[in-house]
């Protein structure tokens, strides 16, 4: 079974660090210089593609795929 975070875009890889460290769409907008709506809609995909239903699944999947460290 191929892994499903392979699958998504570099884009989508993007949007999802952002937004497992906790950026909001309009940040995630103005860091790769995109539109709002286009970051929503990356956002949208990326976590259709992985199953994700919420920011904390997101995060938790993030650390577990080494996407992200918590400080501890």
């Amino acid at each position: 079974t191929p892994d499903p975070y392979e699958e998504l875009t570099d884009r989508e890889k993007q949007v999802f660090k952002l937004v497992a460290e906790g950026r909001s769409n309009k940040e995630v907008a103005e860091l790769l210089d995109i539109s709002v709506k286009t970051a929503m809609t990356h956002r949208e995909r990326m976590m259709e593609k992985l199953d994700l239903h919420n920011r904390t699944d997101l995060v938790r999947l993030a650390v577990k795929l080494g996407v992200i460290r918590i400080e501890g």
